[in-house]
């Protein structure tokens, strides 16, 4: 891979046959788990819905093309990569085209599109489908750790070991004390991620990137013969009446004295996400040249340290930058996921970040973070809004939870 980077904006801008790239990015509209539209969703039902999409934006690619599809799920239901495949045959995917899950925690959406994007710079493959899928409501809490195995980790004489089990919202408030951030600042970070999102939402800014999904809805969950057919069109999590002031009431969800409450936490969500890629090469071969939107420029993992899992982005995005030659100031937009206000917070301040160049549109706070998709949620939020603004360079980046750092770099086409 080494021998296909292109170091320095100037080179990273340049368009050359190797590119990997773009053609469509799509997501369903992200909804809050066990209450919102797609509560009653299957995690493959939504996945087959951009899927289709993918399909449908891209009208004159013949599906036989797609070699291989990468979807990130954390929560996986039927082993993951059974109910994913069934829904790719189920929708128009050739039985040619492989399929594989992918699953790096938070990171798993994103990890998936870097996975198709090595397959295609090494020429393993030409052309395939990135993406993430996540029902929370039916899977989140749902697995529990066997006791045996819960004690065996627990003793473990390895701090770093024992720590990869510590619940998200603990590492949470230790970023908070460890690194200075207080419960008003968290609060303000999160209130502004809303109205970000609504100002956005109200605008019509998301309909380029979201795929209206028709889908099952139980009003009440005890009486399913009351089931209707509902077309879900947007985000659903959005608050516009959030306000420091209204986000200060919320009690601690972790300590009894924390900062981060559910109010100023991503929420727990469900939905899909998927990406068209292909080397440049085959685009032009194919007569694709002028459906290209973006191009992948390189993707950074690193590890930190368990119990300040959300450091993950301070460090993994100088990784980034030093490995393709870019440098922090000519990035044009930052999508940093939002797992918790302190940790997002902490990030910014360390990295010396813009806060109005990151999460333009608002954040997994206001947003939702389902888990596998966000990922691939986050660069079809990304590339519209680059487009919108004229920017041509674009970073994603979140933490990871076991203590992880995940950042790949957008170019705009």
């Amino acid at each position: 891979m080494a021998g296909f980077m292109q170091k320095g904006a100037k080179n990273v801008l340049q368009k050359n046959p190797h590119d990997v790239v773009f053609l469509s990015a799509l997501r369903t509209p992200v909804t809050r788990a066990k209450k919102g539209g797609l509560k009653d969703a299957y995690d493959h039902e939504m996945l087959a819905c951009v899927l289709k999409a993918t399909l449908d934006k891209n009208p004159n690619l013949d599906p036989s093309k797609i070699q291989d599809v990468q979807i990130g799920t954390v929560l996986s239901e039927l082993g993951g990569s059974k109910a994913g495949r069934m829904a790719s045959l189920h929708v128009g995917y050739p039985d040619t085209s492989a399929f594989q899950t992918v699953n790096r925690a938070c990171s798993s959406g994103l990890a998936a599109i870097t996975g198709i994007a090595h397959s295609i710079a090494v020429g393993a493959i030409d052309v395939g489908v990135g993406g993430g899928m996540e029902s929370m409501t039916r899977n989140y809490g749902s697995r529990a750790i066997p006791t045996a195995l819960w004690q065996g980790l627990k003793d473990s004489p390895v701090k770093d070991a024992r720590d990869c089990i510590m619940s998200m919202g603990t590492t949470a408030e230790n970023v908070a004390e460890r690194f200075g951030v207080n419960r008003a600042d968290q609060d303000a970070f999160a209130a502004r991620s809303h109205q970000k999102a609504a100002k956005a939402q109200k605008e019509g800014l998301f309909e380029a990137e979201i795929v209206p999904m028709t889908t099952r809805f139980r009003p009440d969950p005890e009486m399913p013969e009351n089931e209707e057919s509902i077309t879900v069109t947007k985000d659903d999590g959005i608050r516009p009446t959030s306000s420091p002031e209204s986000l200060a009431k919320m009690k601690p969800a972790f300590k009894p004295d924390g900062g981060s409450t559910a109010g100023n936490s991503s929420q727990v969500s469900d939905g899909a996400a998927a990406a068209l890629m292909m080397r440049r090469s085959t685009a032009q071969e194919l007569g694709l040249t002028g459906s290209i939107i973006g191009k992948w420029a390189g993707t950074q993992v690193v590890g930190c340290k368990p119990d300040e899992m959300g450091n993950g982005p301070a460090i993994a995005i100088p990784k980034l930058l030093e490995y393709t030659g870019v440098s922090k100031e000519e990035i044009g937009i930052w999508e940093v996921n939002e797992a918790f206000a302190s940790q997002a917070i902490y990030c910014l301040r360390k990295l010396g970040l813009d806060e109005d160049k990151v999460n333009p549109k608002g954040g997994a706070i206001a947003l939702g973070h389902p888990l596998g998709a966000t990922g691939g949620r986050q660069l079809a939020t990304l590339l519209p809004e680059m487009e919108r603004q004229g920017q041509e360079l674009g970073v994603i980046s979140m933490c990871i939870g076991t203590g992880m750092g995940m950042a790949s770099l957008i170019v705009r086409e």
